[in-house]
């Protein structure tokens, strides 16, 4: 595996940006520039990342792009197609967005509506359309796992995949986020083992967190940062590095620089002796 952080950390160039990750003992990054900075700008940091010794795991998306407004669905779409171009071109590993929702005023929020059949098929063709018009050679499109829009699971991502039908659509796993029962929570090494078998091959990027029971009734999940809670990450590190030597694992949804650089230090102390 190669751990990497969601945030930038401050930073005034490219070169301090990817010497700062370097000097965490990173091995992988979040692109921290969109498509619209310009060839100069992103050239910079791609180069940055590259002497280095730094891969590019990610570049976001995070848009609606199933907006009820079909004009808004528009522009987010078009979004989406030059995230992919750039991620390609910058030889990221994925460009990640979540599905998105046309069924309430949170673009990421839980909905009924979100697993209806009407969802599926314009989630299946919504992604057809930003791999369709982007053509990536080398980046995966990819939609992140998500407590209440598909893939919720695994089992909904292989499905997702299937209907998709594009090789360049990839699957990125965030197995917290996909806990969401008794059954998984208590035993998230059957749930992880269940990920990594049912996704063998198709898994181009993980986020690394972790997640907590809450004492309070009813059945409450929080997350939390590695550590916190009771996720078993020294399987879910094995697996992500049977799956790929280089399986990017970004630390993500902590507040400050410095939750980051203390979560680092923690990640490495307990997995050192294992995959790191």
């Amino acid at each position: 595996m190669y751990l990497g952080i969601s945030s930038c950390l401050a930073h005034k160039t490219p070169e301090e940006w990817a010497q700062k990750h370097k000097n965490l003992g990173l091995k992988t990054v979040v692109f921290p520039v969109d498509c619209k900075a310009g060839e100069e700008k992103i050239d910079a940091y791609k180069n940055a990342a590259e002497k280095a010794g730094l891969t590019i795991a990610e570049v976001g998306i995070w848009r609606n792009t199933l907006a009820k407004d079909l004009d808004e669905r528009e522009r987010m779409i078009d979004y989406a197609v030059e995230q992919l171009k750039m991620a390609d071109r910058i030889g990221a590993r994925c460009c990640v967005n979540v599905v998105g929702t046309p069924y309430g005023s949170r673009w990421d929020g839980g909905y009924r509506e979100n697993f209806s059949e009407e969802a599926w098929i314009m989630a299946v063709k919504m992604i057809q359309e930003i791999i369709d018009r982007a053509e990536p050679k080398h980046t995966k499109f990819s939609i992140e796992s998500m407590p209440w829009m598909i893939p919720s699971n695994p089992d909904e991502y292989v499905r997702l995949m299937k209907e998709v039908k594009r090789p360049a659509f990839g699957a990125h796993l965030d197995v917290v986020n996909m806990i969401t029962s008794p059954d998984r929570y208590f035993f998230n090494d059957r749930f992880l083992e269940e990920c990594f078998t049912k996704l063998k091959g198709k898994i181009c990027s993980c986020h690394l967190k972790d997640i907590n029971l809450k004492e309070e009734y009813t059945f409450q999940l929080q997350e939390c940062a590695c550590g916190k809670g009771t996720l078993n990450l020294e399987l879910f590190a094995r697996l992500a590095t049977e799956e790929d030597e280089q399986m990017p694992m970004i630390i993500e949804h902590l507040t400050t620089d410095e939750e980051y650089l203390a979560s680092v230090e923690y990640v490495k102390n307990r997995l050192n002796k294992s995959v790191l």
